[in-house]
Protein backbone atom coordinates (compact mmCIF):
# COMPACT_ATOMS: atom_id res chain seq x y z
CA UNK A 1 0.00 0.00 0.00
CA UNK A 2 1.35 3.49 -1.16
CA UNK A 3 0.58 6.36 1.19
CA UNK A 4 -0.01 9.65 -1.01
CA UNK A 5 0.39 13.08 1.08
CA UNK A 6 -0.86 16.20 -0.47
CA UNK A 7 0.34 19.13 0.47
CA UNK A 8 -2.68 22.18 0.39
CA UNK A 9 -6.40 21.77 0.03
CA UNK A 10 -7.03 24.42 -2.48
CA UNK A 11 -7.76 24.48 -6.21
CA UNK A 12 -5.19 22.14 -6.77
CA UNK A 13 -4.85 19.89 -3.61
CA UNK A 14 -8.93 19.06 -3.28
CA UNK A 15 -9.26 17.72 -6.73
CA UNK A 16 -5.82 15.76 -6.68
CA UNK A 17 -7.31 14.15 -3.75
CA UNK A 18 -10.56 13.30 -5.26
CA UNK A 19 -8.77 12.06 -8.70
CA UNK A 20 -6.24 9.79 -6.80
CA UNK A 21 -8.86 8.29 -4.60
CA UNK A 22 -11.24 7.20 -7.81
CA UNK A 23 -8.05 6.15 -9.58
CA UNK A 24 -6.60 4.12 -7.18
CA UNK A 25 -9.40 2.72 -4.95
CA UNK A 26 -9.20 2.06 -1.31
CA UNK A 27 -6.04 0.19 -1.53
CA UNK A 28 -3.96 2.75 -1.24
CA UNK A 29 -4.04 5.71 2.00
CA UNK A 30 -4.45 9.29 0.74
CA UNK A 31 -3.97 12.53 3.15
CA UNK A 32 -5.01 15.74 2.78
CA UNK A 33 -2.59 18.55 4.94
CA UNK A 34 -3.96 22.21 4.84
CA UNK A 35 -2.78 24.33 7.34
CA UNK A 36 -6.25 25.74 7.55
CA UNK A 37 -9.71 23.54 8.24
CA UNK A 38 -11.68 24.95 6.11
CA UNK A 39 -11.93 24.74 1.50
CA UNK A 40 -12.16 28.70 -0.07
CA UNK A 41 -13.25 29.51 -3.64
CA UNK A 42 -10.75 32.01 -4.10
CA UNK A 43 -12.05 33.11 -7.65
CA UNK A 44 -14.73 34.60 -6.02
CA UNK A 45 -13.22 36.71 -3.18
CA UNK A 46 -13.38 39.99 -5.51
CA UNK A 47 -17.10 40.04 -4.81
CA UNK A 48 -17.18 39.16 -1.44
CA UNK A 49 -14.87 42.22 -1.12
CA UNK A 50 -17.92 44.46 -2.15
CA UNK A 51 -20.51 42.58 -0.63
CA UNK A 52 -21.37 40.08 -3.56
CA UNK A 53 -21.30 37.45 -2.06
CA UNK A 54 -21.02 35.89 1.86
CA UNK A 55 -18.12 33.81 3.45
CA UNK A 56 -20.62 30.90 3.99
CA UNK A 57 -21.42 30.66 0.02
CA UNK A 58 -17.71 30.53 -0.98
CA UNK A 59 -16.40 28.38 1.84
CA UNK A 60 -16.99 24.74 3.46
CA UNK A 61 -15.25 22.83 5.99
CA UNK A 62 -12.72 20.10 4.60
CA UNK A 63 -13.09 17.36 6.93
CA UNK A 64 -16.58 15.61 6.52
CA UNK A 65 -16.07 15.55 3.04
CA UNK A 66 -12.72 14.43 2.23
CA UNK A 67 -14.06 11.61 5.08
CA UNK A 68 -17.03 10.67 2.71
CA UNK A 69 -13.93 9.08 0.26
CA UNK A 70 -12.14 8.15 2.54
CA UNK A 71 -9.41 10.65 2.54
CA UNK A 72 -7.61 10.89 5.74
CA UNK A 73 -6.90 15.17 6.67
CA UNK A 74 -4.40 17.07 8.69
CA UNK A 75 -5.49 20.57 9.62
CA UNK A 76 -2.09 21.32 10.50
CA UNK A 77 0.61 23.87 9.11
CA UNK A 78 3.59 22.25 7.90
CA UNK A 79 7.11 23.33 9.43
CA UNK A 80 9.34 20.85 7.37
CA UNK A 81 9.33 18.59 4.48
CA UNK A 82 12.17 16.24 5.07
CA UNK A 83 12.62 15.23 0.96
CA UNK A 84 15.18 12.28 1.71
CA UNK A 85 13.24 11.14 4.69
CA UNK A 86 9.95 11.28 2.94
CA UNK A 87 8.05 12.71 5.91
CA UNK A 88 6.53 15.84 6.65
CA UNK A 89 7.05 17.90 10.26
CA UNK A 90 3.54 19.45 11.62
CA UNK A 91 3.40 22.15 14.17
CA UNK A 92 2.16 20.01 16.81
CA UNK A 93 5.71 17.90 17.02
CA UNK A 94 4.33 15.02 14.47
CA UNK A 95 5.56 13.07 11.63
CA UNK A 96 3.71 12.21 8.80
CA UNK A 97 5.45 9.61 6.24
CA UNK A 98 4.53 9.27 2.60
CA UNK A 99 5.76 7.31 -0.37
CA UNK A 100 4.75 10.49 -2.93
CA UNK A 101 3.63 13.97 -1.53
CA UNK A 102 1.31 16.34 -3.85
CA UNK A 103 2.23 19.92 -3.23
CA UNK A 104 -0.15 22.23 -4.16
CA UNK A 105 0.10 24.33 -1.31
CA UNK A 106 -0.57 27.86 -3.45
CA UNK A 107 1.34 31.22 -3.25
CA UNK A 108 3.31 33.06 0.25
CA UNK A 109 1.62 36.64 -0.55
CA UNK A 110 5.01 38.75 -0.23
CA UNK A 111 3.72 41.88 0.90
CA UNK A 112 6.83 42.75 2.58
CA UNK A 113 8.27 43.54 -0.54
CA UNK A 114 6.74 46.73 -1.03
CA UNK A 115 6.81 48.71 2.43
CA UNK A 116 3.44 49.24 3.63
CA UNK A 117 1.17 47.27 1.72
CA UNK A 118 -0.72 44.47 2.71
CA UNK A 119 -4.02 43.98 4.53
CA UNK A 120 -1.98 45.14 8.10
CA UNK A 121 -1.10 47.99 6.43
CA UNK A 122 -2.56 50.68 3.68
CA UNK A 123 -3.74 48.18 1.24
CA UNK A 124 -6.15 45.45 0.80
CA UNK A 125 -6.18 42.08 -1.06
CA UNK A 126 -8.48 39.61 -2.60
CA UNK A 127 -5.83 36.70 -2.29
CA UNK A 128 -7.52 35.02 0.56
CA UNK A 129 -11.59 35.05 1.99
CA UNK A 130 -9.93 36.43 5.26
CA UNK A 131 -8.24 39.58 3.37
CA UNK A 132 -11.30 40.38 1.22
CA UNK A 133 -13.98 39.83 4.20
CA UNK A 134 -11.71 42.30 5.65
CA UNK A 135 -11.70 44.78 2.34
CA UNK A 136 -15.61 44.60 2.52
CA UNK A 137 -15.81 45.75 6.34
CA UNK A 138 -13.38 48.52 5.34
CA UNK A 139 -15.22 49.26 2.05
CA UNK A 140 -18.85 49.63 3.87
CA UNK A 141 -16.58 52.06 5.98
CA UNK A 142 -15.29 53.51 2.60
CA UNK A 143 -18.87 54.39 1.52
CA UNK A 144 -19.56 56.86 4.30
CA UNK A 145 -17.07 59.26 3.13
CA UNK A 146 -15.69 58.34 -0.32
CA UNK A 147 -12.95 59.45 -2.15
CA UNK A 148 -9.80 58.31 -4.44
CA UNK A 149 -9.33 54.46 -5.13
CA UNK A 150 -6.21 53.04 -6.33
CA UNK A 151 -6.22 49.32 -7.55
CA UNK A 152 -3.89 46.82 -9.38
CA UNK A 153 -0.83 44.50 -9.14
CA UNK A 154 2.66 45.02 -7.20
CA UNK A 155 5.98 44.62 -8.66
CA UNK A 156 6.74 40.47 -9.64
CA UNK A 157 3.08 39.86 -9.86
CA UNK A 158 1.98 37.33 -11.89
CA UNK A 159 -1.48 36.85 -11.53
CA UNK A 160 -3.48 40.49 -12.74
CA UNK A 161 -6.66 38.78 -13.57
CA UNK A 162 -8.48 39.25 -9.91
CA UNK A 163 -7.01 42.74 -10.37
CA UNK A 164 -8.98 43.84 -13.46
CA UNK A 165 -12.10 42.03 -12.09
CA UNK A 166 -11.93 43.64 -8.98
CA UNK A 167 -11.79 47.29 -10.95
CA UNK A 168 -14.52 46.52 -13.03
CA UNK A 169 -16.60 45.16 -10.06
CA UNK A 170 -15.83 48.15 -7.67
CA UNK A 171 -16.72 50.30 -10.84
CA UNK A 172 -20.20 48.75 -11.42
CA UNK A 173 -20.91 48.47 -7.70
CA UNK A 174 -20.09 51.92 -7.16
CA UNK A 175 -22.64 53.02 -9.96
CA UNK A 176 -25.25 50.75 -8.29
CA UNK A 177 -24.80 52.55 -5.14
CA UNK A 178 -24.89 55.80 -7.23
CA UNK A 179 -22.02 57.17 -6.13
CA UNK A 180 -19.22 56.11 -8.84
CA UNK A 181 -18.93 60.36 -9.44
CA UNK A 182 -17.32 60.49 -6.18
CA UNK A 183 -14.72 57.89 -6.46
CA UNK A 184 -11.69 58.72 -8.81
CA UNK A 185 -10.49 55.62 -9.93
CA UNK A 186 -6.75 54.63 -10.97
CA UNK A 187 -5.34 51.10 -12.02
CA UNK A 188 -1.78 51.04 -11.19
CA UNK A 189 0.31 47.53 -12.37
CA UNK A 190 3.65 46.38 -13.06
CA UNK A 191 2.46 44.99 -16.61
CA UNK A 192 3.99 46.89 -19.61
CA UNK A 193 0.77 48.04 -21.07
CA UNK A 194 -2.65 47.33 -20.06
CA UNK A 195 -4.15 43.61 -21.39
CA UNK A 196 -0.51 42.54 -20.77
CA UNK A 197 -1.90 39.68 -18.32
CA UNK A 198 1.55 38.27 -17.67
CA UNK A 199 1.02 36.35 -20.80
CA UNK A 200 2.42 39.27 -23.25
CA UNK A 201 -1.13 39.72 -24.46
CA UNK A 202 -3.85 37.72 -25.60
CA UNK A 203 -5.63 38.53 -29.00
CA UNK A 204 -7.12 42.18 -28.68
CA UNK A 205 -6.87 42.25 -25.08
CA UNK A 206 -5.04 45.30 -24.96
CA UNK A 207 -7.26 47.58 -27.32
CA UNK A 208 -9.91 46.30 -25.22
CA UNK A 209 -9.14 46.63 -21.78
CA UNK A 210 -8.00 49.68 -22.46
CA UNK A 211 -11.28 51.01 -24.33
CA UNK A 212 -13.45 49.27 -21.36
CA UNK A 213 -11.32 51.65 -19.04
CA UNK A 214 -11.63 54.55 -21.10
CA UNK A 215 -15.44 53.60 -21.80
CA UNK A 216 -16.05 53.67 -17.55
CA UNK A 217 -13.52 57.15 -16.64
CA UNK A 218 -10.95 54.42 -15.08
CA UNK A 219 -7.05 56.23 -15.60
CA UNK A 220 -4.12 53.78 -15.47
CA UNK A 221 -0.66 53.80 -14.81
CA UNK A 222 1.65 50.84 -16.39
CA UNK A 223 5.32 50.15 -15.79
CA UNK A 224 4.58 50.85 -12.10
CA UNK A 225 6.91 49.88 -9.61
CA UNK A 226 4.75 50.89 -5.99
CA UNK A 227 7.59 51.47 -3.82
CA UNK A 228 6.09 52.27 -0.29
CA UNK A 229 2.74 52.90 0.60
CA UNK A 230 1.77 55.36 3.47
CA UNK A 231 -1.74 55.50 5.32
CA UNK A 232 -3.80 57.20 2.35
CA UNK A 233 -1.15 58.38 0.11
CA UNK A 234 1.00 55.44 -2.54
CA UNK A 235 4.12 56.15 -4.11
CA UNK A 236 4.81 54.67 -7.88
CA UNK A 237 8.30 55.22 -10.08
CA UNK A 238 6.54 54.72 -13.72
CA UNK A 239 9.38 53.16 -15.98
CA UNK A 240 9.65 53.16 -19.70
CA UNK A 241 10.00 50.40 -22.29
CA UNK A 242 13.77 50.94 -21.30
CA UNK A 243 13.49 50.71 -17.69
CA UNK A 244 14.16 54.01 -17.25
CA UNK A 245 12.57 56.91 -15.07
CA UNK A 246 9.56 58.10 -16.49
CA UNK A 247 8.03 60.06 -13.74
CA UNK A 248 7.14 59.81 -10.00
CA UNK A 249 3.51 59.43 -8.80
CA UNK A 250 2.57 60.22 -4.73
CA UNK A 251 -1.48 58.61 -5.48
CA UNK A 252 -3.83 59.85 -2.88
CA UNK A 253 -6.47 56.99 -1.74
CA UNK A 254 -8.94 56.34 0.39
CA UNK A 255 -9.31 52.78 -0.60
CA UNK A 256 -6.92 51.09 -2.52
CA UNK A 257 -6.62 46.70 -3.14
CA UNK A 258 -2.83 45.80 -4.55
CA UNK A 259 -2.21 42.19 -5.85
CA UNK A 260 1.16 41.48 -3.92
CA UNK A 261 3.96 39.61 -5.34
CA UNK A 262 3.86 35.86 -4.99
CA UNK A 263 6.87 33.57 -3.56
CA UNK A 264 6.88 29.88 -2.47
CA UNK A 265 6.02 29.37 1.04
CA UNK A 266 8.09 28.81 3.57
CA UNK A 267 8.30 24.71 4.03
CA UNK A 268 8.49 24.30 0.52
CA UNK A 269 11.40 26.73 -0.24
CA UNK A 270 13.50 25.52 2.38
CA UNK A 271 13.97 22.15 0.51
CA UNK A 272 17.28 22.38 -0.82
CA UNK A 273 17.34 22.03 -4.67
CA UNK A 274 13.46 21.40 -4.54
CA UNK A 275 12.70 25.33 -5.53
CA UNK A 276 13.97 28.02 -7.49
CA UNK A 277 15.02 31.90 -5.77
CA UNK A 278 12.00 32.76 -5.11
CA UNK A 279 10.67 29.46 -3.82
CA UNK A 280 8.66 27.99 -6.82
CA UNK A 281 9.06 23.91 -7.40
CA UNK A 282 11.18 23.61 -10.16
CA UNK A 283 9.22 20.08 -12.40
CA UNK A 284 9.68 18.26 -15.23
CA UNK A 285 7.33 17.81 -18.12
CA UNK A 286 5.67 15.07 -15.89
CA UNK A 287 5.08 17.68 -13.00
CA UNK A 288 7.92 15.84 -10.94
CA UNK A 289 10.46 17.55 -8.85
CA UNK A 290 13.69 17.27 -10.76
CA UNK A 291 15.82 16.51 -7.84
CA UNK A 292 12.96 14.56 -5.67
CA UNK A 293 10.91 11.59 -7.99
CA UNK A 294 8.69 10.71 -5.49
CA UNK A 295 7.76 14.87 -5.11
CA UNK A 296 5.33 15.99 -7.65
CA UNK A 297 3.65 19.73 -7.57
CA UNK A 298 0.66 21.55 -9.34
CA UNK A 299 -0.81 25.15 -9.69
CA UNK A 300 0.81 28.60 -8.33
CA UNK A 301 3.55 27.30 -6.43
CA UNK A 302 4.79 25.62 -9.75
CA UNK A 303 8.30 27.32 -11.04
CA UNK A 304 7.03 28.95 -14.63
CA UNK A 305 9.47 30.95 -16.08
CA UNK A 306 7.72 34.80 -17.46
CA UNK A 307 6.95 35.38 -21.24
CA UNK A 308 9.09 38.26 -21.51
CA UNK A 309 11.00 40.20 -19.97
CA UNK A 310 9.73 43.86 -18.53
CA UNK A 311 10.68 46.73 -17.47
CA UNK A 312 8.93 46.10 -13.74
CA UNK A 313 9.24 42.34 -13.58
CA UNK A 314 5.95 39.97 -14.01
CA UNK A 315 5.23 36.43 -13.56
CA UNK A 316 3.16 34.33 -15.85
CA UNK A 317 0.20 33.02 -14.37
CA UNK A 318 -1.31 30.18 -13.65
CA UNK A 319 -5.14 29.31 -14.42
CA UNK A 320 -7.24 27.15 -13.58
CA UNK A 321 -8.17 25.11 -16.52
CA UNK A 322 -3.81 24.93 -16.50
CA UNK A 323 -4.30 23.25 -12.61
CA UNK A 324 -6.40 21.10 -13.69
CA UNK A 325 -4.40 19.56 -16.47
CA UNK A 326 -1.38 19.65 -14.11
CA UNK A 327 -3.28 17.62 -11.74
CA UNK A 328 -4.75 14.83 -13.65
CA UNK A 329 -1.26 14.47 -15.05
CA UNK A 330 0.45 13.68 -11.76
CA UNK A 331 -2.73 11.40 -10.97
CA UNK A 332 -1.73 8.95 -13.76
CA UNK A 333 2.20 9.30 -13.23
CA UNK A 334 1.51 8.63 -9.23
CA UNK A 335 -0.66 5.79 -10.83
CA UNK A 336 1.23 4.46 -13.39
CA UNK A 337 4.85 4.65 -10.56
CA UNK A 338 2.78 2.42 -8.12
CA UNK A 339 2.32 -0.40 -11.03
CA UNK A 340 6.16 0.14 -11.96
CA UNK A 341 5.50 1.85 -15.35
CA UNK A 342 7.06 5.20 -16.44
CA UNK A 343 5.53 8.89 -16.45
CA UNK A 344 3.93 9.78 -19.69
CA UNK A 345 1.32 12.12 -19.00
CA UNK A 346 2.02 15.81 -19.45
CA UNK A 347 0.17 19.27 -18.12
CA UNK A 348 -1.57 21.14 -20.79
CA UNK A 349 0.19 24.50 -19.99
CA UNK A 350 -2.81 26.86 -21.77
CA UNK A 351 -3.98 29.49 -20.37
CA UNK A 352 -8.28 29.61 -20.22
CA UNK A 353 -9.70 32.50 -17.94
CA UNK A 354 -12.90 33.21 -17.06
CA UNK A 355 -13.14 37.31 -15.54
CA UNK A 356 -15.70 38.91 -14.65
CA UNK A 357 -16.22 42.42 -15.03
CA UNK A 358 -19.48 43.40 -12.84
CA UNK A 359 -22.06 43.19 -15.73
CA UNK A 360 -20.53 41.91 -18.26
CA UNK A 361 -17.08 39.85 -18.22
CA UNK A 362 -14.36 38.71 -20.14
CA UNK A 363 -12.82 35.44 -21.53
CA UNK A 364 -9.38 34.96 -23.20
CA UNK A 365 -7.85 31.25 -24.15
CA UNK A 366 -3.76 31.56 -25.39
CA UNK A 367 -2.86 27.94 -26.51
CA UNK A 368 -0.34 27.36 -25.81
CA UNK A 369 0.35 30.49 -22.86
CA UNK A 370 4.03 31.12 -24.51
CA UNK A 371 3.91 32.38 -27.47
CA UNK A 372 4.04 31.60 -30.23
CA UNK A 373 0.61 30.31 -29.73
CA UNK A 374 -2.00 28.14 -31.92
CA UNK A 375 -4.96 30.25 -30.25
CA UNK A 376 -4.74 33.23 -29.48
CA UNK A 377 -8.41 35.04 -28.22
CA UNK A 378 -10.10 37.39 -26.33
CA UNK A 379 -13.50 38.02 -26.47
CA UNK A 380 -16.16 40.16 -23.96
CA UNK A 381 -19.51 39.28 -22.70
CA UNK A 382 -22.59 39.00 -20.75
CA UNK A 383 -22.25 35.23 -21.17
CA UNK A 384 -18.83 35.29 -19.19
CA UNK A 385 -20.15 37.16 -16.27
CA UNK A 386 -22.84 34.33 -16.47
CA UNK A 387 -20.05 31.47 -17.17
CA UNK A 388 -17.84 32.81 -14.33
CA UNK A 389 -21.58 32.38 -11.89
CA UNK A 390 -21.62 28.84 -13.12
CA UNK A 391 -17.93 27.51 -12.68
CA UNK A 392 -18.35 29.05 -8.77
CA UNK A 393 -21.50 26.98 -8.15
CA UNK A 394 -20.17 23.89 -10.34
CA UNK A 395 -16.68 24.19 -8.33
CA UNK A 396 -18.19 24.33 -5.17
CA UNK A 397 -20.53 21.15 -6.10
CA UNK A 398 -17.27 19.27 -7.58
CA UNK A 399 -15.65 19.85 -4.01
CA UNK A 400 -18.46 18.97 -1.45
CA UNK A 401 -19.13 15.83 -3.71
CA UNK A 402 -15.88 14.57 -4.99
CA UNK A 403 -16.94 14.45 -8.84
CA UNK A 404 -13.84 14.76 -10.90
CA UNK A 405 -15.31 15.89 -13.89
CA UNK A 406 -13.52 18.08 -15.60
CA UNK A 407 -14.90 21.11 -14.98
CA UNK A 408 -13.42 23.53 -17.83
CA UNK A 409 -14.99 21.32 -20.10
CA UNK A 410 -18.30 23.16 -21.11
CA UNK A 411 -16.85 26.23 -21.12
CA UNK A 412 -14.01 25.93 -23.56
CA UNK A 413 -16.17 23.89 -25.80
CA UNK A 414 -18.37 27.03 -25.51
CA UNK A 415 -15.01 29.72 -26.04
CA UNK A 416 -14.20 27.13 -29.46
CA UNK A 417 -18.14 27.82 -30.67
CA UNK A 418 -18.26 31.28 -30.44
CA UNK A 419 -14.55 31.66 -32.02
CA UNK A 420 -16.16 29.62 -35.00
CA UNK A 421 -19.17 31.78 -34.80
CA UNK A 422 -16.50 34.64 -34.68
CA UNK A 423 -14.49 33.41 -37.87
CA UNK A 424 -18.07 32.61 -39.84
CA UNK A 425 -19.08 36.04 -39.98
Amino acid sequence: MAHIAILGAGIGGMPTAYELREKLGPSHRITVVNAIDYFQFVPSNPWLAVGWRERDTITFPIRPYLEKKKIDFVAQRVLKIDATGNALELQDGSRLEYDYLVITTGPKLSFEEVPGSGPEAHTHSICTVNHAEKAWGDYQEFLKNPGPAVVGAMPGASCFGPAYEFTFILNTDLKRRKQRNKVPITFVTSEPYIGHMGLGGVGDSKSMLESEFRNNDIKWITNAKVTRVEEGKMFVTELDDNGQVKKEHELPFKFSMMLPAFKGVDAVAAVEGLCNPRGFVLIDEYQRSKKYRNIYAAGVCVAIPPVEVTPVPTGAPKTGYMIETMVTAIVHNIEADIAGTPADSKGTWNAICLADMGNTGAAFVALPQIPPRNVNWFKKGKWVHLAKIAYEKYFMYKMKNGTSEPIYEKYIMKMLGIMRLDRDK
